[in-house]
């Protein structure tokens, strides 16, 4: 098939590369639903708030800063309530979680979608590589210590990256957490959106006998502030393919709308989506072991904040 081919293409769901946000949750009313989002002030973080609040959700939307988060909240139509969350620093991740506890009502969905990409120099946070300790410690802290408060229906939904395939060939360097044992920006990067993946997996397994469910997912490759980070030489090649391979943001949106949104994405749980529909990632992704080791080394860590 060729690219174009490829791009215009459709997924046993009738959704595919193409869809948009609005499309994948067309004719879904979530009025009464309470979402935590991340990251949702920009990029495709904004246009799913955008788009869960127009099909009546309440967003929580978390970002960096209250005032950015309020700028945001007041650019859509429906109702937010902005959180203040800074990913790297865990007071700020446990604060964001007692205030959403504070609100005092059930979370029915928590979008992890904020992230850092591709840092081109070694960058730590309490000792650890920022993209690993942002990208899935953050989100680790915030999503464990708000279960209590998931519906007995609610979903999880952990936006990873193709580029988990470029993950070290052992998935999850554990004894260069660091980075100082050596980094490369991609490898680092891959790592911590494979840990997105494992992290959602090992969660779906822990939420086994419930209604509740966990899943990952690649948005796809999108021109947003998120790559302002990649060197010019990538910068030229995103610029020459972007008329036709690149999607647009509100593209880019649409597989993490459709898996905290539609219906029928509830039967699915520690599955990796694509274009909104299912797909196979690698095998370190779909090591059960692997991902359950993640788990209790997180858990060592985020032991150091507490």
């Amino acid at each position: 098939m060729s690219l174009l081919g490829a791009l215009r293409g459709k997924g046993p769901n009738g959704f595919g590369y193409n869809t948009t946000a609005e499309e994948a949750t067309a004719g879904v009313d979530l009025s009464g639903k309470r979402i935590l989002l991340t990251g949702c002030n920009s990029g495709i973080g904004f246009e799913t708030m955008r788009v869960l609040t127009e099909r009546g959700a309440t967003v929580l939307g978390a970002a960096r800063s209250l005032e950015k988060a309020e700028k945001a909240g007041a650019k859509v139509n429906g109702e937010t309530l902005p959180v203040v969350c800074e990913l790297s620093e865990p007071e700020s991740v446990f604060a964001a979680a007692e205030s959403v506890k504070a609100m005092g009502e059930k979370l029915d969905v928590i979008v992890c979608n904020a992230g850092i990409m591709a840092l081109p120099k070694l960058n730590q946070q309490h000792g650890y590589e920022l993209q690993f300790f942002t990208n899935h410690i953050g989100h680790f802290i915030l999503v464990t210590e708000l279960l209590d408060l998931l519906a007995d229906d609610g979903r999880v939904v952990m936006v990873s990256s193709e580029a988990h395939r470029q993950a070290p060939k052992e998935g999850i360097q554990f004894d260069n957490l660091s980075g100082e044992k050596g980094y490369t920006s991609w490898l680092a990067y891959g790592q911590s959106k494979l840990a997105n993946i494992l992290f959602a997996k090992e969660l779906a397994r822990r939420l086994e006998g419930t209604d509740k469910v966990a899943n990952a997912l690649h948005p796809g490759v999108i021109n947003t502030n998120l790559a302002r980070h990649m060197n010019s030489i990538v910068d030229v090649a995103m610029s020459a393919i972007s008329p036709i391979a690149l999607k647009s943001i509100p593209q880019g949106a649409a597989t993490q709308t459709y898996l905290a949104a539609h219906p029928d994405a509830a039967k699915f749980s520690g599955e990796y989506f694509s274009h909104c529909n299912p797909a196979r990632p690698t095998s370190k992704a779909r090591d059960a072991a692997l991902a359950t080791k993640l788990w209790e080394k997180s858990e060592e860590i985020v032991a150091e904040f507490k």
